[in-house]
């Protein structure tokens, strides 16, 4: 319980900071005075104030904040230098505050793909190229040895790991199996009966692919296309979801919290794993066209650029209220299924 809860925290708190982050640096960039960015959530604990703004630590370490000056129309109290206001700028330069708030999380997401192809690397599925022998499997008991290509299953021959295993997997345990190997410049076949697994059903021969590292230009490049993929499939999901196409597994916090940390569990390159993906979902979320989410915001200004007419700030802003009790109530749901389904294991 403890590793589940630090682990939800580090992501938490990494994520929306970076979030908060992107939107400081374009607001500043902008020209818009910034009151206050905090790292945590309630009261603060400690404060400074900075060149330009008060940076500040608060007691929650539950992401944090960024508080722009002249967002808030019904703050009597707020002192705003004139032409400073996020009101007072720019329907593109208000775009850009927006913006950039998920685009930080898109592009942790990509760095930290491309650093994990770097480092760690990933299961190579690309090749039927055995990585790891399983003890006590058949696979030991017949002589396979890491490094072994396996050329073909039943005289049938595999170009990767996933039609290889779908050929051990269909393979009648009453036959042997036969296996061609070709391990450094020897080629050779191996017979062998592979039993069920109890669990599966399936034949299991007691194998695992190896892992693959790529240059830094390679990972680059990878993690490109893979989070251009990743962002397809939860935009994909998020839409079948809303429209009940699909049945698609929400989590709220205690699930992401539980997730965190079997992942915390398997190491620090899983985690990192499990942040890009948080990162990125917490990216495309954010550009749900929604009211009280970056996305709501960035509906109402493209209106304004196309009609011409700026919505009353009091109007719009309880639009986004009312849309901000929506999503409490809507994670409050979520999290209550969390809880049953914790429950119910």
């Amino acid at each position: 319980m403890i590793v589940d809860i630090l682990a939800f925290v580090f992501i938490i708190a990494v994520c929306v900071v970076i979030h908060e982050y992107g939107h400081y640096r374009t607001a500043v960039a902008c020209g818009v005075q910034v009151h206050e960015f905090s790292f945590g959530m309630g009261p603060a604990i400690y404060s400074f104030k900075g060149k330009r703004n008060l940076w500040s630590v608060r007691a929650f370490p539950i992401g944090g904040f960024v508080r722009l000056a002249g967002m808030e129309e019904d703050n009597e109290d707020e002192i705003v230098t004139p032409g400073m206001g996020f009101n007072e700028k720019s329907p593109f330069s208000r775009l850009a505050i927006l913006f950039a708030g998920p685009l930080s999380n898109v592009l942790l997401a990509f760095f930290l793909t491309a650093l994990l192809l770097w480092g760690h690397g990933i299961l190579d599925m690309e090749r039927a190229k055995i990585g790891t022998i399983m003890d006590g499997y058949p696979a030991q008991s017949a002589g396979l040895m890491p490094g072994d290509l396996v050329l073909s299953v039943g005289g049938e021959a595999v170009e990767d790991w996933p039609s290889m295993a779908e050929s051990i997997r269909t393979h009648d345990v009453e036959k042997p199996l036969v296996l061609r190997i070709e391990r450094g410049d020897e080629i050779f076949s191996l017979s062998l009966y592979v039993p069920k697994d109890p669990a599966t059903g399936y034949p299991l021969l007691g194998i695992q692919p190896g892992r693959v590292r790529f240059s830094s230009l390679e990972s680059v490049r990878r993690s490109i296309s893979y989070t251009f993929a990743m962002t397809l499939a939860m935009v994909r999901g998020l839409f079948s979801w809303i429209v009940g196409q699909n049945q698609v597994d929400v989590s709220g916090p205690v699930g992401i919290a539980s997730m965190a940390g079997q992942a915390a569990k398997q190491g620090g390159w899983a985690l990192l794993s499990f942040l890009a993906i948080i990162s990125l979902n917490l990216g495309i979320v954010n550009l749900f066209p929604f009211p009280a989410l970056d996305g709501g915001r960035i509906v109402f200004i493209l209106g304004e650029i196309l009609t011409g007419k700026k919505l009353p700030e009091k109007v719009e802003g309880y639009v986004h209220f009312t849309g901000f009790v929506i999503l409490i109530g809507l994670i409050a749901f979520i999290t209550w299924q969390d809880i049953l389904r914790l429950l119910a294991r």
